[in-house]
């Protein structure tokens, strides 16, 4: 089967979208345009199936970090069917605090699978 090509910053980009979008109606709707029915996310701190639950794991993470933002972190690599880019977190205007790499696998456009790896988190974060 061939996986038609995809443009890894635009999936990415919408990844960082979704994760920065604290209402919940329309980071449902986003998650919808972006992530299959089916979708898994799992990192070493959580884990959800199917886009109701990984956005509350979202929502969790907005709860946790008021005003933190993802910002994407470098260049987003793709080939095939998967996907991989760094990310980090932090505060609207300060240093961030938080990074991580993410690998993805897509159907056709779309985001199926996501595991997430933190490369830095301070401590108490």
């Amino acid at each position: 089967m061939t996986i038609p090509a995809f443009d890894a910053t635009t999936v990415a980009e919408h990844y960082i979208t979704a994760w920065n979008e604290t209402d919940a109606a329309r980071r449902e709707a986003l998650l919808a345009a972006s992530w299959t029915d089916d979708a898994t996310y799992v990192d070493p701190l959580m884990q959800g199936r199917g886009r109701e639950q990984i956005s509350a794991l979202i929502g969790a993470v907005h709860a946790r970090y008021p005003g933190f933002r993802f910002v994407r972190d470098g260049q987003a690599d793709g080939h095939g069917e998967h996907l991989r880019f760094s990310w980090t977190l932090g505060p609207q205007a300060q240093p961030d605090l938080i990074k991580g790499t993410n690998y993805a696998r897509l159907s056709g456009r779309r985001l199926q699978a996501v595991t997430g790896f933190l490369d830095r988190v301070p401590a108490g974060a």
